[in-house]
């Protein structure tokens, strides 16, 4: 802010400034005296101007008192800049930054429904909508069994689920319409919160109580794991670590139709390098193999939403990989990590990749989809048995490394497991 400056030294200035001024007004001139404030201006006109000495240092004094306002200003102007670009960034936080939705690689969002935006929370009531049909998919599977293990309890409880997932819809609805009209309150909102992430939990709990129900009568691998929502919680983790490598073979049935990109099927990260091996297909990229932070481009066509057997083959002696893709070769290539042994002692992820040594999860590069008999060997298979693997061969070889099994698994965040279907329908 400019400070008030008495008469005499506003007269003066202009005395200082008049020349510079003037070069603007032809031959004008202008000729200005210091006067007392209460001497007559007209008089004063006649009156020397003082001395030399007492003049230059008064428009020096002023003219340092103009720099640093004008320094000062500036100050406050790049400050303002400053708190507003953070303001900016902290109205964009508050609306992209959705429970499991990513905001660069390291971010990691805890919360569920938390109190957002109107725009933001109906955003997560579309996210309570995709998981009300997963649920329902779940229930629709259960109908299945119960289909052929005739239980009058069995299909009371299905029912029981179904007629609650059917209130949560008209909940949901509900709350969707009223947000859009403005007639929720702050508190009517955290109230309606409340009674549905209630609700939900409830809901997948009888879900998996009645799921378990199934375990008994199916083989230990004949299940499959399900990341119906691109977020940055939901994750299986194999509990045990890959030994030292110095070849694997790792073969995969995937379910998937996410656009763009299924995100991270698995991810294995040791201490020191996140990226030791992993499979994504993120954004409009093809499908990656990473080894030691070194990529191959696999030459894949699985985003259809059907079932698809893949496998990926490789030896640290030249880097050579091969691709097969519903039991057939599709691709091929070398210099892949060549010489590089995988390391032993880390943490195998499905359905999300690692930034970091078991967590730093991105949810743009989650997999949405569903993933069965994940198995590791140590060794490079040969087509042969590649083959058989897709084809649900009764000869297939189960992981030597890593094996297929509901014992081995631990799902986290909402991930759910149900029986796999695929190699029933191929046999």
């Amino acid at each position: 802010r400019l400070l008030p400056l008495p008469l005499p030294l506003l007269l003066l200035l202009g005395s200082a400034l008049g020349p510079a001024l003037g070069q603007g007004l032809g031959q004008t001139r202008f000729i200005c005296t210091s006067v007392p404030l209460d001497g007559d201006v007209c008089a004063a006109s006649a009156l020397g101007t003082g001395s030399a000495e007492e003049l230059k240092g008064t428009v020096l004094q002023l003219r340092e008192t103009v720099l640093q306002q004008k320094e000062t200003i500036m100050n406050q102007k790049e400050t303002i800049r400053e708190l507003t670009a953070k303001l900016g960034r902290c109205e964009s936080q508050s609306v992209l930054e959705q429970p499991g939705e990513g905001k660069g690689r390291k971010g990691f969002s805890k919360n569920t429904m938390g109190d957002l935006s109107r725009p933001a929370a109906a955003e997560t009531l579309s996210q309570l909508g995709q998981t009300l049909q997963s649920l329902k998919t779940r229930l629709e599977n259960l109908e299945q069994f119960s289909r052929m293990n005739s239980s009058s309890q069995t299909n009371n409880l299905k029912d029981i689920l179904q007629n609650k997932i059917d209130d949560l819809e008209k909940q949901v609805l509900s709350r969707v319409n009223s947000l859009e009209e403005g007639k929720l309150s702050p508190r009517n909102e955290s109230e309606e919160r409340g009674k549905i992430e209630s609700t939900l939990t409830s809901l997948h709990q009888r879900i998996s109580d009645l799921e378990k129900g199934q375990k008994d009568n199916r083989p230990p691998d004949r299940f499959q794991l399900t990341f119906p929502l691109r977020t940055n919680y939901m994750y299986a983790k194999v509990k045990k670590s890959l030994p030292e490598m110095y070849a694997f073979s790792i073969c995969m049935w995937i379910k998937s139709s996410a656009s763009p990109g299924m995100g991270t099927p698995f991810s294995y990260a040791v201490p020191g390098q996140a990226n030791e091996l992993v499979l994504i297909e993120w954004g409009n990229n093809p499908m990656e193999i990473l080894i030691n932070d070194k990529v191959a481009k696999l030459p894949f066509a699985i985003n259809d939403g059907k079932w698809h057997h893949i496998c990926v083959t490789w030896t640290t002696r030249d880097g050579v990989w091969e691709a097969y893709q519903d039991g057939t070769q599709t691709g091929n290539g070398e210099n892949l990590a060549p010489y590089h042994p995988i390391k032993p002692q880390g943490v195998l992820v499905l359905g999300q990749e690692q930034d970091t040594l078991g967590g730093g999860f991105d949810a743009t590069q989650a997999f949405v989809g569903e993933l069965a008999h994940f198995n590791v060997w140590d060794r490079k298979l040969s087509p042969g048995e590649v083959y058989g693997l897709a084809t649900c061969s009764s000869k297939a070889l189960a992981g030597n490394v890593i094996a297929w099994a509901e014992a081995n698994i631990d799902i986290y965040g909402g991930a759910t497991k149900w029986t796999f279907e695929a190699c029933r329908q191929l046999n």
